[in-house]
């Protein structure tokens, strides 16, 4: 099958390239490489450096490579630069997808599959320890959630009138490593390898930011999803979509089950033998206090179930990339 990856040389995305190409698939990536590095990309996959702003570009390449499914990674992502930017966001995000959809009209694509995100919830509107499933009610707390949103709402309204099947993987907290690809950001704005920077000798400790959360240890909770069962369930969307009716749906994807920060900085301790200084600060305005998924729907539906769920495992392979890659991709 003929598939198209925007954000392939990025975190999640290269990953989800590997997978394809292992599966047999033939690939094109669409990267800009902004955020993505090219030695991340997997040989056997085509790389086109092409931004998604480049309209008659992804025309282009789309009417020469003729998808038959499309997975949509290619956005910004920083919450707090959202904030700060928020035109950029849109353009960069909502924009560029709408070029997408437009260069994919009259394709053979009949899988679409977006790369979303929880921000698109907001916080929790119960309990703060309650899961969060699909029908929680959107209200996104930033300008990257939001776009988010807009990008679903856009594809639900577009992919029946193109004959496509839509499916927006809503990710709580990717994280870890494959023995191969991992997190190379600049900046990096995630938990786990923030620590394991300090445990590399690379900054003296991590931030902890708020330790008065109604929490079992005041400190927040997330859901942490390895990035390898996050790209499975991926491959998992487009084989599923492609047998159903056109439409749009939404999923989580999550373990179910919460980490503090407080855990997660135990758990990299006890892994990597490092003290790991913690330097306790005030809360940043508009982190709800835990947000964990309800995956039923995605287990459901896609047959997926995360094959490495516990934090040890997860920290313990970023850690293991860390050690092999200490200046990351040097592209």
């Amino acid at each position: 099958m003929r598939v198209l990856v925007t954000g392939g040389a990025g975190y999640v995305g290269s990953v989800v390239v590997a997978q394809l190409v292992d599966a047999g698939h033939d690939v094109v990536v669409i990267d800009n490489l902004s955020k993505g590095h090219r030695a991340a990309v997997a040989p056997q996959a085509l790389l086109e450096t092409i931004d998604l702003g480049d309209t008659p570009g992804v025309t282009r390449l789309v009417g020469h490579f003729q998808p038959e499914a499309t997975i949509h990674f290619a956005a910004l992502s920083l919450v707090g630069e959202s904030v700060n930017v928020p035109r950029r966001y849109y353009r960069e995000n909502v924009a560029a997808t709408l070029n997408l959809l437009d260069a994919l009209d009259g394709s053979p694509c009949r899988a679409f599959v977006l790369s979303s995100s929880a921000a698109v919830y907001g916080g929790p509107t119960g309990a703060p320890l309650d899961p969060i499933d699909e029908s929680h009610r959107l209200l996104p707390t930033n300008p990257y959630g939001e776009t988010k949103r807009a990008c679903e709402r856009m594809i639900a309204w577009a992919a029946p009138r193109m004959g496509m099947r839509a499916l927006s993987l809503r990710y709580f907290n990717a994280a870890g490593a494959t023995a191969t690809l991992g997190e190379d950001h600049d900046p990096e704005s995630h938990l786990i390898p923030i620590i394991l920077k300090v445990a590399m000798g690379r900054t003296e400790s991590i931030g902890q930011f708020g330790d008065d959360y109604d929490t079992p240890d005041g400190t927040a909770i997330r859901d942490y999803v390895h990035v390898a069962d996050l790209a499975s369930a991926h491959v998992a969307a487009v084989a599923m979509l492609l047998e159903r009716d056109v439409g749009h749906d939404a999923m989580n994807l999550g373990t179910g089950k919460g980490h503090s920060v407080a855990e997660v900085i135990a758990a990299a301790r006890k892994l990597t033998g490092h003290p790991i200084p913690v330097t306790r600060e005030a809360r940043r305005p508009g982190d709800p206090p835990a947000l964990v998924a309800r995956g039923d729907l995605a287990r459901a539906s896609l047959g997926w179930v995360p094959r490495l769920p516990s934090i040890e495992e997860i920290v313990g392979s970023a850690w293991e990339w860390t050690r092999r890659h200490p200046d990351g991709y040097k592209d």
